[in-house]
């Protein structure tokens, strides 16, 4: 299976220019040339890597990697004509992996996507307990043989409850972390669906959880089996 890349570039010309020059049976590079096409295909697709331009026609793409470093550690490649050195700082302090200035080396750029996605692997997130196997980077879910279909949602809570597994976790933490689109209000019941669609397709009796367990008052915690 090749390596879905995101390229989100507004110059046409330079976007297709690097999917040209770029393009090898390894990867399949997934065009954007606006931010809201960028989420579309991140909400969409599995994505190894993404290569980002700042100025977008729509906004700063600043605010696109804000989006992605709150729900994953997908490596993030700064590309951009902005040479002055705060720009490269706010990159990096937002969580860029690799940031690169217009004009640019094909080469070097093909060697440091390459370094990403080798970063990426060591990095890579994968919980196996249980009868269960959780790939949140490969977005690949198991129980036993049968694989489980999850909605973005309900991965990255999914992800919170499992990193914190023996703890009780907030329903207050969990609705921050999960709408993360700053509004200003969020209905808590949005919550509670989504706790009951994963439990549907996780527990074996949904209306006993055994894995997904309520701390009356407080929040949820992800335990061990019965």
């Amino acid at each position: 299976m090749s390596d879905k890349i995101l390229l989100v570039e507004d110059d046409i010309a330079l976007n297709d220019g690097i999917v040209l020059a770029l393009q090898e049976s390894e990867y399949e590079f997934l065009q954007a040339f606006s931010i809201k096409e960028a989420n579309t295909i991140w909400e969409r697709d599995t994505i190894r890597c993404i290569i980002l331009d700042i100025n977008l026609p729509d906004g700063s793409g600043y605010d696109f990697l804000r989006k992605v470093r709150a729900v994953s550690d997908v490596p993030v490649l700064v590309l951009t004509a902005n040479d002055m050195e705060m720009d490269e700082v706010m990159g990096f302090r937002l969580g860029a992996d690799d940031y690169m200035t217009k004009p640019f080396s094909l080469m070097v750029l093909r060697a440091r996507i390459q370094n990403l996605l080798k970063r990426g692997d060591a990095k890579r997130q994968c919980y196996n307990m249980e009868d269960f196997s959780f790939d949140f980077d490969g977005m690949l879910f198991r129980r036993g043989e049968e694989e489980i279909n999850f909605s973005k949602t309900e991965q990255r809570l999914l992800k919170l409850l499992i990193e914190n597994r023996g703890n009780t976790v907030t329903r207050g933490f969990l609705i921050d972390r999960l709408w993360t689109d700053g509004a200003e209000y969020v209905d808590e019941n949005a919550l509670s669906v989504a706790i009951s669609r994963l439990r549907n397709k996780l527990e074996e009796n949904p209306s006993k959880p055994q894995y997904i367990k309520t701390v009356y008052g407080l929040g949820y915690a992800w335990g061990k089996k019965n």
